[in-house]
């Protein structure tokens, strides 16, 4: 997809924030963003939401609260990386340039006691998580040096992504039909089953089989508070937006439907737009292992700020 896969890297002190910031956890940078959203949608300002939205289908393998850093500091970044991923592909971070602070897991290693390790010599030490560090990222447009390799568009054909959705569905366990019998609505999802209406186009079909298999998998979330019609509706439509729009569909109304989620409401906001970042991650990641002709493993739903 868009974003260049790294190890994002720590910038010289000079681009570090305050010592008050660089305190922050990872709840408290994401609330303090997720204050920002609400405040902007409360004035009036949607483009702040559509933002973010875009940003999840450019950044669907940044963490949660990452997107929401990205979005927050850099609405129009397209693909992001460390200056020394940029640096191996020939290219330079412009002089002045500020980088887009994100979170960086520290990860450790808990040593097994000598009785522990002696019972399982394959598995002596484990990985754990014991914090975050302060990491900068770099938009393309603020880096020059050599071109890089074109990336293939769609332009509204989905391509291959029809049929790599496909073949992700049916590896869900899914039955697939094509019926007139659920018109006028263009698909409907029953639980292990998808009705999708026949005579759409491909960019149709393909947007109303992620809005539907949306609902498949959020079905099967254990994290969800009890939702109405209209909140499960709108957010498989964000999340066809999403997917749509990292696949290189035109974008639909979407975003500016999503805004009747909130209605004040900012636990419901919070919660329904990780759900979203969630579910089209995973739908995402299917496409992309179909594409490189793997075996997709069981998709990490989200990775921890």
């Amino acid at each position: 997809m868009n974003s260049v896969a790294t190890t994002p890297t720590v910038t010289s002190s000079t681009q570090n924030p305050k010592q008050q910031q660089q305190r922050q956890t990872a709840k408290e940078i994401i609330a303090a963003n997720l204050k920002s959203l609400i405040e902007q949608l409360e004035a009036g300002h949607s483009d702040a939401l559509t933002a973010y939205l875009d940003a999840m289908s450019r950044f669907h393998n940044y963490s949660f609260g990452n997107i929401l850093e990205i979005a927050r500091q850099r609405p129009s970044a397209s693909r992001v990386a460390g200056m020394y991923a940029w640096n191996q592909l020939g290219r330079r971070v412009k002089k002045g340039e500020k980088g887009i602070r994100i979170l960086a897991p520290i990860i450790g290693i808990k040593r097994k006691s000598d009785e522990e390790a002696e019972k399982d010599i394959t598995k002596q030490n484990t990985s754990v998580l014991v914090g975050f560090r302060n990491a900068y990222v770099f938009d393309v447009e603020q880096t020059e040096g050599v071109e890089l390799p074109t990336m293939r568009e769609i332009y509204g054909d989905v391509g291959e992504n029809h049929n790599r959705l496909l073949s992700f569905i049916e590896r869900q366990g899914i039955e697939l039909v094509f019926t007139e019998k659920i018109a006028p609505a263009l698909g409907m999802s029953y639980g292990g089953r998808i009705a999708i209406l026949p005579g759409q186009s491909k960019s149709e079909t393909f947007a109303t089989l992620v809005h539907e298999l949306a609902h498949e998998l959020l079905m099967h979330s254990t994290r969800r508070t009890t939702t109405t019609t209209t909140v499960r509706e709108t957010e498989a439509e964000a999340i066809a937006f999403v997917v749509g729009k990292a696949v290189g569909l035109e974008a639909g109304t979407a975003s500016a439907d999503y805004i009747a989620l909130y209605h004040g409401n900012a636990s419901l906001l919070i919660e329904s737009l990780e759900v979203i970042q969630q579910t089209s991650a995973v739908i995402l990641a299917a496409l992309e292992s179909s594409l490189a002709a793997e075996t997709m493993p069981d998709a990490e739903l989200a990775r921890v700020a």
